[in-house]
């Protein structure tokens, strides 16, 4: 198969496993999905950090994801991992603060992610897959389009056109759907801020493969590659949304 195909297959997967599980809405399926998401995008991240011999930190990855299952406020979890770690560094002058790295990002982003589901439900996370999915569509259709101004040099392909195009659907239709949730004013604006994090989402992760030297994070999903790849934008816009509903509501 070509990679259009293995892309066209793979997404038709993707979005047939995600549609499911939004339809059952199972706390405990839930999670386990985000959680496997998350040990794979933890994998990736430590070879994007070039840390692929700190094995011992996946056992620390899965016994949070674990405690996660079970405590009232996931995304609290990551404070205490930082206060564990910065406790050991101290306590063993060990000084090595790279191990902490893949924890922040992505660790704390799934938790965030998960939080969205723990707290507001499986509205929102459908909610946000429209606004990051829409940004995505946006910014590629009207940069294909229109776009003749680079956005920065870390993503040469993204243009300021398709950025704002992308921000400007994903707001429209974000905001429509948040009438289940929210009122309109409160959709647009939590729509329009969580649709840019979810822009530096992307922009954060391919910067980091610049840095590794990787075309990709990974190889698990043919034609898309990594996990990382594809759940990029919503590491950002997932805490951006949870912070908002909490403040804003």
């Amino acid at each position: 198969m070509n990679e259009l195909t293995k892309r066209v297959i793979t997404g038709a997967l993707l979005i047939a496993v995600v549609g499911l599980i939004a339809w059952i809405d199972s706390f405990f399926l839930t999670w386990a999905f985000l959680g496997l998401l998350y040990l794979f995008g933890f994998y990736e991240a430590l070879k994007l950090y070039g840390m692929e011999e700190y094995n011992t930190l996946y056992f620390w990855a899965a016994a949070l994801w674990l405690v996660a299952a079970f405590y009232p406020n996931p995304d609290d979890l990551f404070f205490v991992v930082a206060l564990i770690f910065a406790s050991y560094e101290a306590y063993t002058q060990d000084r090595d603060w790279k191990k902490f790295l893949p924890f922040l990002y992505p660790a704390a982003s799934f938790l965030f992610l998960f939080s969205l589901y723990h707290d507001f439900g499986m509205e929102a996370m459908i909610w946000l897959v429209i606004v990051v999915a829409s940004t995505d569509t946006g910014a590629y259709v009207v940069g294909r389009l229109i776009g003749r101004h680079p956005f920065c040099k870390t993503s040469p392909k993204k243009t300021w056109e398709g950025v704002i195009g992308g921000v400007v659907l994903a707001t429209a239709i974000g905001s429509w759907y948040a009438l289940v949730l929210v009122d309109l004013p409160f959709g647009i604006a939590i729509s329009l801020l969580v649709s840019i994090a979810s822009i530096f989402g992307d922009l954060f992760e391919s910067y980091l493969k610049r840095r590794a030297g990787l075309k990709d994070s990974g190889t698990i999903l043919p034609g898309h590659g990594g996990v990382l790849d594809r759940v990029d934008g919503y590491l950002f816009a997932a805490p951006a949304m949870v912070v908002l509903l909490r403040g804003l509501l």
